[in-house]
């Protein structure tokens, strides 16, 4: 998947802009980034297009962000971030995590889910629904 294909389809599934998209899938990587390992964010990183990578690659912070924190408090520390509206958080980042399970392989996607709380897994669109990509187009 491309850079364009992936924040069009957050944009889509969201009901954002696309600079919406571009900058509340910046901030739900780098959250995502802050939850997971390590290696499972590199693994991430290298399937996923240039300019998306790199928020998944950034030097750990001194606060490293428990993984125990539920889906809320994960939607509120992306609208904690400089430019994202907070009104639109929550679509935003089910939208930004729904289309990283279309664009990166399965088992990447399943390891990444596996090191959050289950209810991360509720917060992802079906397979099939929304904005995105349709199985066989």
């Amino acid at each position: 998947m491309e850079y364009e294909d992936f924040i069009n389809a957050v944009a889509t599934r969201a009901k954002v802009s696309t600079d919406q998209a571009a900058t509340i899938t910046g901030a739900t990587l780098e959250t995502l980034a802050d939850r997971i390992s390590a290696g499972q964010a590199e693994n991430l990183a290298y399937q996923l297009p240039d300019g998306l990578d790199s928020c998944l690659r950034k030097p750990l912070r001194q606060e490293q962000v428990k993984s125990s924190l539920g889906f809320d408090d994960f939607v509120q520390r992306v609208a904690d971030r400089p430019d994202v509206d907070r009104a639109l958080a929550d679509a935003a980042v089910r939208a930004v995590l729904t289309t990283l399970r279309e664009a990166v392989s399965r088992d990447e996607f399943e390891n990444t889910i596996a090191q959050l709380p289950k209810e991360f897994s509720q917060a992802i669109e079906p397979v099939g629904a929304g904005g995105g990509r349709r199985p066989g187009s």
